[in-house]
Order: C-alpha cells, then sequence, then structure tokens
C-alpha cells in the first residue's frame, strides 16, 4: 500500500526519460512510480490536485539563512532615501540598546542616498553605542566611531565605511551570536523559503568569512534537526577561512583541513556538509567586484579579498584536502583569478568529479566561457539580482560590458551547468521570479540587460531543480520527480510552461512537500 498518491495532475518530472505525468505514487518519503505503476495500488491518502502542476521541488543552491532570519527582526533603513531617515532609525534603535551592547542595523545602501553615510553621522545619534550598520550586500558597513576605536590602527575606512576584509575585521569583533539565535533565524528563513517552493538549500558560508555568524555555526542547524524544527533539508558551506594547518600523514597530501578531516560530503539528507566557500572579491552593490576595466565613470575596478597569491593558496589546499569548492567570484578579474586556482588543483590532483562551482559568477567575458567549459565548473548566478538592480549594474557596467552580466544563454551554449539561487536576503529570493527573469531578461523597470542571454522556460526550470541536484551533489536523490527519488515537489497553481513569461513570477505556489509530508502552513490543499 501506498503512503500517498497524486492524481490529477500535471506533473513535470524534469526527467527526461519520462517529462510528464499524471500520477505519483509515495512510500515512505520516497517516490515508488509515476502514472500506471501506481494508479492501481491501494493508497493511504489520495490527493485530487484537479489538474495542478507539480515540480521537483526548487532548490536554492546559494542563501544565507541566518542572515535572511536577523534581517527580518533587526531594524532596517530600507526604506530611507534621505541621511536624515536613516540616522533617525540609527537613534531609535541605538536608545533601545544597553550602552555596552551592539546597535545592529539593516538595509544600508549608498545608492538610495547618493553617498556613504559617515562614522562622525553616526556617532551624533548613537550616544556613544557601537553601531554596526550593514550594508545589503553583505560587503561593507558603516560604523561608529566607538567601533572604529576598537579595530587594529591598520584596518582601512573611508570615514566609517569599511568594506569586504575591514568589514571582515568589525564583524569579528561583533560576533558571536548565540546557537539559539542563529536556530531561530534559521527556521523563520527556512519557512519563508518553503512557501516559494523552495525544498532544499545550500547555506553559503557558515563559521567565518564575510557572512559567518559563529565559531560553532554547525551546531545551531543540529539543535534545529535535534528538536525537529528543521524545515527543508540544508547543506552548509563551511567558509574557507576556517581551514587551519594539520599535521596529517604526509601521503594524505592535505596541507590545510578543518578539525578531524571533516569534508564534503559528510552528513545525511537532511542536513550535510557542503563545498568550502572561498571569497576572491566583493560584489556590485558595494562597487567592489573586481573588475579587469574600471565601473564606468568611476576612477576603480574593486578589490579582492586578500593578496591573490593567499587566495589561489586557499583554493588549492581546499582542492587537495578533498572538497568541492564554492569560488565567490563576481567581477570578471575575480573569476579570472577563480578559474586559475581551479586549473592549478586540478592539475595537481586531478578529481574529475570534484564538481567545483564559482558563486555569482557576475561579469563573465565571452573569452572565460570556454575555461568555465574545459574546467568542468558549474556557474550559481542570482537571476534576480538583474530583475531588482539591473538599471544600476548596467549603468556602472556599461554597454560593451551589461550584456555579460549573470549570463544564461552563454554558459549553456558553451555546456556550463547552469545553477540558479537567490543569495538571500540580497534581494527577492522567489525561484518563480528568477525563472521569470532568466527568460524575459527584463529588469523591473522593463529595461531589457542582456537579452541574447535569454533561456527557455524548461531551462530555467532546470537550473532550479536538476542543475541545483548536481551543484549540490544531491542528484541521486533531488533535482527530478523519478522512481526512487526523495518526494520533495512544489504544487503550482498553473504550468510555467504554459503561460505568458510576464506572469510567472506571480503564478500562485499551492502547496510544498517535503519527505512526502505537507510542509507548508495554510496551503490551499
Amino acid at each position: 500500500m501506498l503512503c500517498t498518491r497524486l492524481t490529477n495532475a500535471r506533473i513535470l518530472t524534469m526527467d527526461p526519460d519520462r517529462p510528464v505525468a499524471h500520477d505519483l505514487g509515495i512510500w515512505r518519503g520516497r517516490i515508488v512510480g509515476l502514472d500506471e505503476a501506481v494508479t492501481s495500488l491501494p493508497a493511504r491518502e489520495v490527493i485530487d490536485l484537479q489538474g495542478a502542476t507539480v515540480l521537483p521541488g526548487f532548490i536554492d543552491s546559494h542563501v544565507h539563512l541566518t542572515w535572511t532570519g536577523l534581517k527580518a527582526s533587526t531594524p532596517s533603513v530600507a526604506p530611507c532615501r534621505r541621511a536624515e531617515d536613516v540616522l533617525a532609525v540609527v537613534e531609535e534603535a541605538a536608545l533601545r540598546k544597553d550602552p555596552a551592547a551592539w546597535v545592529d542595523v539593516m538595509g544600508y545602501d549608498q545608492r538610495a542616498l547618493g553617498r556613504h553615510l559617515t562614522a562622525a553621522e553616526l556617532d551624533r545619534v548613537s550616544h556613544g553605542r557601537k553601531v554596526f550598520l550593514l550594508h545589503d550586500s553583505g560587503h561593507g558597513c558603516v560604523v561608529s566611531s566607538a567601533v572604529l576605536d576598537l579595530l587594529p590602527a591598520e584596518v582601512p575606512h573611508q570615514e566609517g565605511f569599511l568594506a569586504e576584509s575591514a568589514m571582515t575585521a568589525a564583524r569579528r569583533l561583533r560576533l558571536p551570536y548565540s546557537q539559539t539565535e542563529i536556530a531561530d533565524a534559521v527556521e523563520q528563513a527556512a519557512r519563508v523559503c518553503l512557501s516559494e517552493g523552495v525544498t532544499a538549500v545550500a547555506e553559503a558560508g557558515i563559521g567565518g568569512g564575510l557572512l559567518g555568524n559563529s565559531p560553532v555555526e554547525l551546531g545551531a542547524y543540529q539543535l534545529l534537526r535535534d528538536q525537529g524544527r528543521l524545515p527543508l533539508r540544508v547543506q552548509l558551506m563551511a567558509a574557507g577561512d576556517t581551514l587551519r594547518p594539520l599535521a596529517a600523514h604526509q601521503d594524505d597530501g592535505i596541507p590545510r583541513a578543518l578539525d578531524l578531516g571533516l569534508r564534503t560530503g559528510f552528513g545525511d539528507e537532511w542536513l550535510s556538509v557542503g563545498a568550502l566557500k572561498i571569497y576572491t572579491d566583493g560584489g556590485m552593490m558595494a562597487r567592489t567586484a573586481a573588475l579587469t576595466e574600471p565601473y564606468t565613470g568611476m576612477d576603480h575596478t574593486g578589490e579582492l579579498q586578500d593578496d591573490p597569491d593567499r587566495i589561489l593558496d586557499l583554493i588549492v589546499d581546499g582542492h587537495l584536502a578533498g572538497w568541492q569548492l564554492a569560488v565567490h567570484a563576481i567581477g570578471d578579474r575575480a573569476a579570472d583569478l577563480a578559474l586559475d586556482g581551479l586549473e592549478r588543483a586540478q592539475k595537481l590532483r586531478p578529481r574529475p568529479d570534484a564538481r567545483h562551482r564559482i558563486e555569482h559568477a557576475g561579469l563573465i567575458r565571452p573569452d572565460q566561457l570556454p575555461r568555465f567549459a574545459r574546467l568542468g565548473v558549474s556557474a550559481v548566478v542570482q537571476p534576480a539580482f538583474l530583475y531588482s538592480f539591473g538599471d544600476d549594474y548596467s549603468a556602472v557596467m556599461g554597454a560593451e560590458r551589461a550584456p555579460w552580466m549573470y549570463r544564461g544563454r552563454g554558459f549553456l551554449d558553451h555546456g556550463v551547468t547552469l545553477v540558479g539561487s537567490s543569495d538571500r536576503p540580497v534581494t527577492d529570493g522567489a525561484p518563480l521570479r528568477a525563472v521569470q527573469f532568466m527568460v524575459e531578461r527584463a529588469s523591473a523597470s522593463g529595461r531589457p540587460v542582456g537579452p541574447d542571454e535569454a533561456v527557455t522556460v524548461e531551462e530555467a526550470l532546470r537550473a532550479y531543480t536538476v542543475a541545483g541536484a548536481y551543484a549540490c551533489r544531491w542528484d541521486d536523490g533531488a533535482g527530478s520527480l523519478s522512481p526512487g527519488k526523495r518526494a520533495d515537489f512544489v504544487v503550482l497553481g498553473d504550468d510555467p510552461r504554459a503561460v505568458d513569461p510576464s506572469r510567472i513570477a506571480g503564478i500562485e505556489v499551492v502547496a510544498t512537500f517535503v519527505d512526502g509530508r505537507e510542509a507548508t502552513e495554510g496551503s490551499k490543499l
């Protein structure tokens, strides 16, 4: 007897051997068959979907759940477009805090103000408190003088604005958050993911780096799992700076590792260790993505996170220690560095199925596409960035480079695995919004952004299912609705392939199922 049978549905399996079905059988969290293989079998529960569309659960291959959850419960200046309004929010937040406490405020974006705020301005409203005003990109912050006074003199800043490694230095003073705080934030963010049809995510960097929240951060996820509060599947990327020299046997050829040699693959279907997250550069929002040519109308080319040789060494050491690598590279200069490191690593110790990834791949020149393909590197992009910020990004990249941003067709035509993700909470995390952009290539204002990079609806859906499973090494159990795979799926109110592309983002997410059980609260089923 089946546990559950879905019937009267339009099931888009994403499996080329059986692309469409109308019935699906589930037993103990697994798919046991489709159509004629299950229609005559008895089931404890039969769900008549009345023609609704079913897809594999979306996989968001690059998220920041803790940041997302904390942002939802932290004072934000996001609606503010005047410096005076930002400072009013900061002052209100400061007065609610004990004088010795840190004052966290989120949602800062200098583009809305036309300039960066300064420490002196924060000092006027902070009443001596330590203010940490986080940039929406996660690549910078503005702090009050009470924070600057704690930093080593050599940490660079621009009147209180700190970017990249300088921000990391300030953030280390603020940390750690408690495991309970992290767990609560993760759970809150995960439930938002479920409401958008996401059943599995890859958390892009814990324990260190720009956005780590605690040196014992993995324990917060274990706490959720132990308490039965982990509502979707999570893969954790360790931050690259968590590696340290260990006295392994010389024959192992491992120069740096996590304690006990922990690496990619440890864990189970619910909680596991994924790639090693390595930063090379910054971001376009903060104007710190590393470019080969200056930003249009500016006199700088962004910055790397560290000395290039040290970044290369970390990439090589991570590969030698057996990790899958997820290398953050937004600008084309950073992508050159990432590809150089991955190529050097593979020459030293070939691992054909390493499945290394470049996160973001925000600006990729035409000559770089063949290198991605030759090295077998996946491109993990965030299409919604260009929906939300495409007008701004196009302006700072200029007419020649704008079509190279967050590519779609260019990667696919070169045989590169194209993976969709959100980088939530930087912008809208809904996969259907991203799918619509990948097809239309139009920003929120309607401006075309690299229209030649458009892909088909089927290709865009594949980026959030099959390709996501491949990039996260989940392809044996996820990504398609095939017999033997996990019963993780989303029920939609319409078929993304059948509606006008302009309507894809608005398709209703009726319900999300994880392990064969409905996981969304207040669903329509």
